[in-house]
């Protein structure tokens, strides 16, 4: 678990400190503006939240998927615990969750369209890879999956105990 634990920080600081960190720093300028008060009320929500779902999500990728998020070191497990349990892409949603904060802590119309490139690759990696993969993977199991969680929005109902997987 160890090892999957340091594979999956290296994937979370490398992948979306990327996306949702380097990148935007770039787009600003390589500068951070001063925010304003009233941008964090909005922003600070989305950022926490992002942040605390995408270590929720790597926690749950290491431990219980036994492997990473990462195409190359994929986890042996169908995650189906935690978060995943309501959204089958909760690591893309925090992403976009950070990146948006971002645009509206710094009033960054850049950022924001950043944002939505960024939404359109993430659904593009998921429909044209990550789902013929897991499928392939995990067979039945990820099918059923499938149509019991939505991939996007969360369902804010409590799951159904049916169709329980491993994690």
């Amino acid at each position: 678990m160890a090892a999957a634990l340091i594979k999956t920080f290296l994937f979370l600081v490398l992948v979306p400190g990327t996306v949702a960190g380097y990148v935007p720093w770039v787009l600003l300028g390589r500068r951070l503006p001063e925010p304003r008060t009233v941008s964090w009320i909005a922003a600070i929500p989305l950022l926490l939240a992002g942040s605390a779902v995408l270590l929720r999500c790597m926690w749950d990728f290491a431990v219980a998927g036994r492997g990473t998020p990462a195409p190359i070191d994929p986890p042996k497990e169908l995650v189906v615990r935690g978060l995943y349990r309501y959204v089958r892409n909760p690591m893309y949603v925090a992403v976009t969750s950070l990146i948006v904060g971002e645009a509206i802590l710094f009033h960054s119309w850049t950022l924001l369209v950043y944002a939505g490139v960024v939404v359109l690759c993430f659904t593009a990696f998921v429909v044209l890879y990550e789902q013929p993969t897991l499928e392939e993977q995990f067979g039945d199991s990820y099918r059923r999956y499938r149509a019991e969680v939505p991939a996007w929005f969360p369902r804010l109902r409590s799951p159904s105990p049916r169709g329980k997987e491993k994690g």
